[in-house]
């Protein structure tokens, strides 16, 4: 059994619509390349059909990832995104320092999605993660120290956005 999706509507839209684009123009991109390649001849030195028929098949998996993703998914509701404590869906600004550190630290705004929407590079972090499963519950002002591959940091959550 597939395991339940967390995500925001707009990472379901987002899904949506790859999934729409996917089933749509790639498939038709995919069809014409190995229908230029089969008029290229024998199939047994073909490279041109080789190539197309492994892209539709990277295609087909993704398309069946995503349909998957998209029929055991669990958008929040807005009942369920207070304002008070992280979740997911959360947007917040937070200073990360060095465990034990007495300096300053840098700020950095997060968000914490479902897992299939993480980009962790714009901030949009996962709810597995080691980050984002540990701010999970959390309310402004919590310090929060968190094991890192960098080290141990600790993240001051200093304003959640709504």
């Amino acid at each position: 059994m597939q395991k339940q999706t967390v995500m925001t509507q707009e990472g379901y839209n987002k899904l949506e619509k790859e999934l729409e684009e996917l089933k749509g123009v790639k498939r038709k991109e995919v069809a014409e390349k190995i229908k230029v390649a089969l008029g290229y001849g024998d199939l047994s030195e073909n490279s041109e059909y080789d190539e197309a028929k492994n892209e539709q098949a990277i295609l087909e998996a993704r398309i069946a990832d995503v349909e998957v993703t998209l029929k055991n998914a669990r958008i929040l509701t807005e009942s369920e995104m207070n304002a008070e404590q992280i979740h997911v869906g959360s947007s917040m600004k937070v200073r990360v320092s060095d465990a034990g550190s007495t300096e300053g630290g840098r700020e950095m705004k997060l968000t914490i999605v479902g897992s299939s929407e993480a980009d962790p590079i714009s901030g949009r972090i996962s709810d597995e993660s080691a980050v984002g499963g540990a701010l999970m519950g959390h309310s402004i002002g919590d310090k929060v120290e968190i094991e890192v591959p960098a080290g141990k940091k600790v993240y001051e959550i200093l304003e959640v956005i709504k």
